[in-house]
């Protein structure tokens, strides 16, 4: 899999990559609002990054805003959205079409934003031959016939983790090189194959460590008694029987 750091062929950091669909989904709002313009300050302010990086992110665009104006918002978004391939028709076929798979079919945004949802996959036989979102829902058992006949370019994991790996390795071997993963797994795939994990269970678990730390407001060490009650039990390192203690730190 590529590393994060990789520059792309244009020499644009990935990190910036990250950041464009930010500026892009503020640009819409603004755009929305009819509002012409807007400068670094603000755009970074809606996007939730200071001025600085934003200015140098978009520079790698060749988009250096105007003195005294700021950045023309229509123009702007047609730079990002180029940049970014959205301004070109993206097949994505679904596969795993439970309730986060029929969520992602029928969610109306995806069109506006160069994606198309093309194709409805799961294993299920009481789910294959349904009709979600306008699309039949057709057997895993057809998938790589799927993807050529519908020209998928980008696929989407929401199985299970167990069958992770052996459906993207299909994938992979009918030529699709950007899959988004929703499993809880880490796939394996060759270099020349884009892989996007969102895991929404650790993005709660970091919500929970800072909420931790908000209501606490110190860390705490907890020996074994103390966390008789937690779901994840610390390890006894005396060798002995751990005794009731609270460690401030």
């Amino acid at each position: 899999m590529k590393s994060p750091s990789q520059p792309r062929d244009r020499g644009i950091p990935e990190a910036t990559v990250a950041r464009l669909p930010l500026y892009l989904r503020a640009l819409h709002g603004m755009a929305e609002r009819g509002i012409a313009t807007v400068s670094s300050e603000d755009l970074a302010g809606a996007a939730g990054v200071n001025s600085a990086k934003l200015r140098k992110d978009l520079s790698h665009l060749g988009s250096y805003g105007t003195r005294g104006v700021g950045y023309e918002v229509e123009y702007l978004v047609y730079q990002i959205s180029r940049e970014l391939g959205l301004t070109q028709d993206w097949a994505v076929a679904i596969v795993g079409v439970g309730n986060l798979g029929r969520a992602l079919a029928n969610y109306g945004g995806f069109v506006s934003r160069g994606f198309r949802v093309a194709a409805l996959i799961d294993a299920d036989p009481e789910i294959v031959g349904d009709t979600i979102a306008g699309l039949n829902v057709e057997h895993i058992d057809e998938l790589e016939a799927v993807i050529k006949r519908r020209g998928v370019s980008i696929v989407v994991l929401a199985i299970p983790a167990a069958a992770a790996q052996q459906v993207c390795d299909r994938v992979v071997a009918v030529g699709v090189t950007s899959i988004l993963n929703f499993a809880p797994v880490v796939l394996s795939v060759p270099e020349s194959v884009d892989v996007r994990k969102v895991d929404l269970s650790i993005e709660l678990q970091i919500l929970a460590f800072h909420e931790q730390r908000k209501a606490g407001g110190h860390s705490w060490r907890w020996t074994v008694n103390e966390c008789s009650g937690c779901r994840a039990q610390p390890p006894d390192r005396t060798g002995g029987p751990a005794r009731a203690r609270l460690r401030q730190r």
